[in-house]
């Protein structure tokens, strides 16, 4: 099982191949938003990696990031929990201004990956 450590909270284990978003928010316990229930369209999931950022990305998250022009940032909805990962949950529920954090993901990474 992998551990996921998220800034600022206790360290957890996580099901191989969990949704990182769904990690963060259903076992670490952090209030990350998804306001596009988590479909690579609106960019409210990001995360900064600490440790452990995963090499291959998806088709659609690149294209997310490259069209609002953000660096140093991927999006929770688009990696998959495999292995140890220490993220910071810069994008969160609090202090947003919004009545919630966004419809519940799907389980698996939509729209369907397109590893690159």
């Amino acid at each position: 099982m992998p551990t996921l450590t998220v800034e600022g909270f206790t360290p957890v284990d996580v099901e191989n191949g969990k949704r990182l978003v769904l990690a963060i928010e259903q076992d670490a316990h952090v209030d990350i938003l998804h306001a596009c229930g988590g479909n690579a369209r609106c960019t409210t999931c990001r995360i900064e990696f600490i440790d452990g950022e995963p090499q291959r990305m998806t088709k659609a998250e690149k294209t997310r990031l490259e069209e609002r022009g953000l660096t140093g940032v991927r999006l929770s909805c688009q990696i998959e929990c495999d292995h140890d990962m220490t993220v910071r949950a810069i994008s969160r529920l609090e202090g947003s201004g919004r009545p919630d954090p966004g419809k519940t993901p799907e389980p698996t990474i939509q729209p369907p990956p397109e590893w690159i």
